[in-house]
């Protein structure tokens, strides 16, 4: 349904445009103005019908979950799915999502100045995590998103 509308709302203004082209007043300043207008607004109402169209329809989840990256070399998981993973923090990066999304914290560990690992987590680990400490950390994955479980600090 929400489609037709936005089908119906592209093509009003192009039918104003039209009507301007049979009255010959496209060769005016106003006439002209007001075709742009309404060419604009009749382009955002067919882009958006397009992108619903192609997003499976208005109300559908086309992004689906967030993904963590998947990296190589990780530290094997028990039989629970938990992971460990051990270094010291070097940076923790906080991003905010848009709504409907979790927040996302992206953690650099290092294992010495020579090798340094990036792990994705969900939420918020700012506190969690201080900068400089030795860390040992068990997460899990959780629907594609690495879920932080414990941290133990050396």
């Amino acid at each position: 349904m929400l489609l037709i509308i936005y089908g119906l709302l592209a093509i009003v203004p192009l039918l104003g445009i039209g009507w301007i082209l049979t009255r010959g007043s496209i060769t005016t300043v106003d006439g002209l103005f007001m075709s742009l207008i309404c060419a604009a607004i009749s382009a955002i109402f067919a882009a958006t019908a397009f992108f619903e169209l192609r997003s499976g329809g208005p109300g559908s989840k086309a992004m689906g979950p967030v993904k963590s990256p998947v990296r190589a070399g990780a530290a094997a998981g028990n039989s629970s799915g938990a992971h460990k993973e051990h270094g010291r923090v070097e940076s923790v990066l906080f991003y905010e999502s848009s709504v409907g999304q979790p927040n996302t914290s992206i953690v650099t560990l290092s294992n010495g100045p020579a090798s340094s690992k990036w792990l994705v987590f969900e939420g918020d680990l700012r506190n969690a995590l201080p900068v400089g400490k030795r860390v040992e950390i068990v997460s899990r994955e959780d629907e594609g998103r690495k879920v932080l479980l414990d941290v133990q600090y050396r």
